[in-house]
């Protein structure tokens, strides 16, 4: 059969017989070479055609995977850090403005779920149009959110600037997009660790931020401190640059490019999928309810205010630990048994942490320990969404795991403040938390990690 594209489990010898010429041999050893090693597109990036000459992608770009690595880490450092900081405002802006705390938490319950609303799209035309104009008005949309709550004391207007422009500013310019352009960009061996890379740098940005937000709070204000962290998100513009992606991606060769609304149905029909995307609900649950209400938390039980900010910065520290361990692991075994356990020892530590006496040593011991498992849950979900679909579709598919990621965050948030106004207790929201972190580690463990099957296409 002459001109057939051999196939990985195939051998010359099965596909021509014993008369296939040495030249034959050597363009199909170099063919299976460069298919195992990721210069030819994944299975899943092309509906495969009997005919069609199975030639490689060019690159994409022209810059090197370390500056695309580099940029993309700095980017995630920029936008995480100031986002995962807020909690250090509370008591801040409830004393100035007068509010409860169900207002604080209502708006950043709505940035959790604008986030979440606005990532599907944006992902959508980032693969589509290419990811850094999605990047530069996601940018903007983040520094304006943050100037303008530095001016806020109305409450309705504290929701559309902490929650509507924060919320669609990062979903324009978070890591999300920043590891599905990994995902594009970078060749298959170094994508997994460059996932973990991406996020344990936005675990860097936590790690910085938050010491950094009380520090000047104390010195310079609240309101001063969102209008410096709002010009810092503007350096987002030119970094995202190196992560150029080109438009609607197609590999030579290919039969006509999967549309957006048959990649839905098609992820959406897909069992695994939706496991994976119901299991990611309770990762935002549990870090949203952690950044907006442990600083407060620990505050309400006599402990200093610098405890509270040094315990959010030891979370973004050890999950740099996290989130590389995560991403190695995440080549070398199952990612469904990864999730399983990481939710598992995130119910097993917020347990432990409730029945210990509340003190600097057990604030910074929980700190710890659910910064190891904090992203940590980023690189695998990722991966396995890039595995099941391939890189086309990746930040949109990505972007519905995060949305449903954000839901959980919006409960999270919204629940602390509101539970807490009714009884004077968060208790009841930390036991959700655990009971959650049981269930996803069940939902994960069904997952079937391979790439979806598709129709061969028309000669």
């Amino acid at each position: 059969m002459p001109g057939a594209t051999l196939s990985c489990g195939q051998s010359v010898a099965r596909v021509h017989g014993t008369r296939t010429s040495p030249i034959r041999k050597f363009r199909y050893r170099r063919h299976y070479a460069r298919l195992m090693h990721g210069a030819i597109a994944h299975p899943t990036d092309r509906l495969m055609s009997s005919t069609a000459p199975q030639t490689a992608a060019k690159p994409a770009t022209r810059i090197s995977p370390h500056m695309i690595i580099l940029a993309g880490c700095l980017m995630s450092l920029l936008t995480f850090g100031p986002r995962s900081s807020l909690g250090a405002f509370q008591h801040d802006m409830l004393s100035d403005n007068n509010w409860s705390r169900e207002v604080f938490s209502v708006g950043i319950a709505l940035q959790n779920l604008f986030w979440g609303i606005g990532q599907p799209f944006a992902g959508a035309v980032a693969d589509r149009f290419g990811v850094v104009r999605v990047l530069c008005v996601g940018a903007l949309l983040y520094a304006l959110g943050l100037a303008s709550m530095a001016y806020t004391s109305d409450a309705t207007a504290y929701s559309l600037t902490s929650g509507l422009l924060i919320g669609f500013g990062l979903s324009g310019c978070s890591f999300n997009l920043v590891l599905a352009a990994f995902s594009k960009l970078l060749p298959e061996r170094q994508r997994n660790m460059a996932l973990g890379m991406g996020t344990a740098a936005g675990s860097l940005g936590q790690f910085l931020f938050n010491p950094l937000a009380v520090g000047l709070i104390g010195v310079v204000g609240w309101q001063n401190t969102l209008l410096i962290f709002g010009v810092t998100t503007l350096a987002v513009i030119p970094l995202s640059l190196s992560l150029a992606t080109p438009s609607g991606t197609r590999v030579p060769g290919s039969a006509a490019p999967q549309s957006v609304t048959g990649a839905l149905r098609e992820a959406f029909g897909h069992r695994s999928y939706v496991l994976l995307v119901l299991g990611f609900f309770t990762c935002g649950f549990q870090l949203a309810f952690i950044t907006a209400h442990l600083q407060i938390y620990l505050t309400d039980k006599g402990l200093l205010p610098w405890v509270g900010g040094t315990a959010l910065a030891l979370i973004g520290l050890f999950n740099i630990a996290g989130s590389l361990t995560s991403g190695w692991l995440s080549s070398r075994m199952p990612k469904r048994y990864i999730l399983s356990a990481i939710y598992l020892a995130r119910a097993l530590v917020t347990l432990v942490f409730l029945l210990l006496p509340v003190s600097p040593a057990s604030a910074f011991f929980y700190a710890a320990a659910s910064g190891l498992l904090w992203l940590s849950t980023v690189p695998p979900t990722s991966a396995l969404v890039n595995l099941m679909f391939g890189v086309r579709h990746m930040a949109m598919l990505y972007g519905f795991a995060f949305f449903s990621h954000q839901v959980g965050g919006f409960l999270g948030v919204w629940l602390g403040g509101r539970i807490f106004d009714q009884t004077g207790s968060y208790a009841m929201v930390w036991y959700l938390s655990v009971g959650l972190g049981i269930i996803s580690a069940l939902i994960n463990l069904p997952i079937v990690e391979q790439p979806v099957l598709r129709k061969t296409a028309a000669a």
